[in-house]
């Protein structure tokens, strides 16, 4: 069964519980969850009048391909009540697919691995506590690697 990889992230209402209640959902809608990552407070992302997010990442396992997963996903979210008012606008979850295995897939509905991932803490910081030895299959670079470049980027614009 292939192993991927999901974003978690709420900024709306009660955070905790909302990420809660979507891994509640993923294993309801036969998402395998094996791991989590610890939760971290982070600052919004491209819009910033909103308030701060919770984010992890969570391994889990599926039986489907990539593009059904994403559906799946995008299904719970549905469910969950998100809105989709503004691009990178406060939700109350949001549900990112990052990795399936080593694919790679650029099509209407989906790109992977997750094309911006490589560039956001909130994104790897998570991902490298549960995840530091998987492989990015396009930088062929493990995601502790790319978590350390990261930090040493964000240290050098703070100085």
């Amino acid at each position: 069964m292939p192993v991927a990889y999901v974003a978690l992230g709420s900024n709306l209402g009660n955070k905790e519980e909302n990420i809660r209640r979507a891994l509640e959902l993923m294993e309801k809608h036969g998402i395998r969850v094996r791991q989590v990552s610890p939760l971290l407070a982070t600052e919004p992302y491209g819009v910033t009048d909103q308030p701060e997010f919770l984010n992890g990442a969570a391994e889990v396992e599926w039986t489907g391909d990539p593009e059904s997963l994403l559906h799946t996903l995008l299904a719970i979210e549905q469910e969950m009540g998100r809105q989709r008012k503004r691009h990178w606008g406060e939700r109350n979850i949001d549900l990112d697919l990052l990795l399936f295995g080593d694919q790679c897939i650029h099509s209407e509905d989906l790109v992977l691995p997750h094309p911006d991932m490589a560039n956001r803490s909130f994104v790897l910081e998570p991902l490298a506590a549960i995840a530091p030895q998987v492989v990015h299959p396009v930088f062929h670079r493990t995601i502790g690697e790319l978590w350390q470049d990261l930090q040493k980027k964000q240290t050098r614009k703070q100085e």
